[in-house]
């Protein structure tokens, strides 16, 4: 179809997640078409992302600055809400509904995936809750088995600092059908329900 240079570009965008080869192929094609508009901005930026973008070294977030920006602004609240990845952290900033600070574990306990309490920022979120002292501890994880792992793991570990620890409340999504909704879903929903 093409050379190996075109070939190689359209595999690259194969492997990015929600693309397989017909869309990489798209985007290929539309990126070579406008050249000067679209590929070379592109290559710039991730050149300039690939040189520049750092894991801050408070809270793991990315950005170009260390510590990032969130951690330097000093306008944020004194709590910290920890989260199992990056994108959950941006998906709260998108959500503009949360003004403290973050920690990015890195990921969920799991026993089946191997991954124990030292593969995780686990040890640096003590430390840093040692050193800061927040107000609160938002336990902000996934409605997942190891994230219920790691969310109880880490009330027991928070327990000795006499700090509020709250969790996400989880249940009947907005817009959802009970009759479609798991049992366990339900049972969270039923057991989180407040006064209306």
């Amino acid at each position: 179809m093409g050379g190996p240079e075109l070939e190689h570009l359209i595999g690259l965008f194969a492997k990015l997640p929600g693309l397989g080869p017909r869309s990489a192929r798209r985007i290929v094609l539309k990126l070579l078409r406008e050249r000067e508009t679209r590929l070379l901005p592109l290559a710039d930026a991730i050149r300039a992302a690939a040189n520049t973008v750092r894991t801050c070294s408070v809270c793991g977030n990315l950005d170009s600055r260390d510590p990032c920006t969130i951690c330097a602004a000093p306008s944020r609240e004194a709590i910290i809400c920890v989260v199992e990845t990056v994108a959950d952290l941006w998906a709260f900033e998108r959500a503009q509904i949360y003004r403290g600070r973050y920690h990015v574990l890195g990921g969920s306990l799991s026993a089946l995936s191997g991954r124990g309490p030292e593969d995780i920022a686990i040890a640096s979120l003590l430390a840093r809750i040692a050193d800061e002292a927040p107000a609160e501890i938002i336990l902000a994880l996934s409605a997942t088995v190891d994230g219920a792992a790691t969310g109880h793991y880490l009330a027991e570990k928070l327990k000795g600092f006499d700090i509020p620890i709250s969790r996400l409340a989880q249940g009947v999504p907005m817009g959802g059908s009970l009759e479609v909704l798991d049992e366990g879903t339900l049972a969270t929903a039923m057991r989180a329900r407040r006064i209306a």
